[in-house]
């Protein structure tokens, strides 16, 4: 993409922001109808709903003993991440459906996540699902915007095996 065509951050928002109200929406109706570390069964013995206070990031990796230092570091982490990413989608860095909707998916997920960490103090995470075998018994709980950067996970790594099937520039 030439350097004078930057592309729109327009179509990218048309899908970050009903996410983003999706992934808000949710949560608050968790936080209002919710005690903190409720359980409520929705499918016996596979899928609850719950209220987890999680200061940590995926799988409860904490890099601090103090939630509050764990939550800060998160939260200047996704910030600098969300700034980079449209820096880079304004450049023209995702060049292909799959990385553009990637790059929309985790842009989403990061913004629901660090308006969790900036107005309760740490991420709703409140779908929990129970698989029954070693290590997802129970899966770790998460949300909305959580789904949205797994899916950009492999929206990337889709993209990324394309690029590698696509022939070099003057082959």
């Amino acid at each position: 993409m030439s350097a004078l065509v930057r592309p729109s951050v327009l179509p990218l928002f048309g899908i970050v922001l009903p996410l983003y109200a999706l992934d808000q929406a949710s949560k608050w109706w968790i936080v209002r109808e919710f005690f903190p570390y409720e359980r409520r069964t929705v499918i016996h013995d596979f899928f609850d709903l719950c209220y987890w206070m999680n200061t940590e990031a995926a799988f409860s990796l904490g890099f601090f003993s103090s939630p509050t230092a764990n939550n800060r570091f998160f939260l200047g982490l996704s910030l600098l991440v969300a700034v980079g990413l449209v820096t880079f989608y304004r450049r023209g860095a995702f060049n292909d459906a799959p990385s553009r909707w990637g790059a929309a998916f985790l842009l989403s997920g990061i913004l629901g996540n660090v308006t969790d960490r900036m107005v309760h103090g740490h991420v709703v995470d409140f779908l929990l699902f129970d698989f029954h075998v070693r290590f997802a018994h129970p899966w770790p709980a998460f949300n909305v915007a959580d789904s949205c950067i797994f899916l950009a996970v492999i929206l990337f790594v889709i993209a990324s095996f394309r690029a590698e099937a696509l022939p070099k520039e003057g082959s």
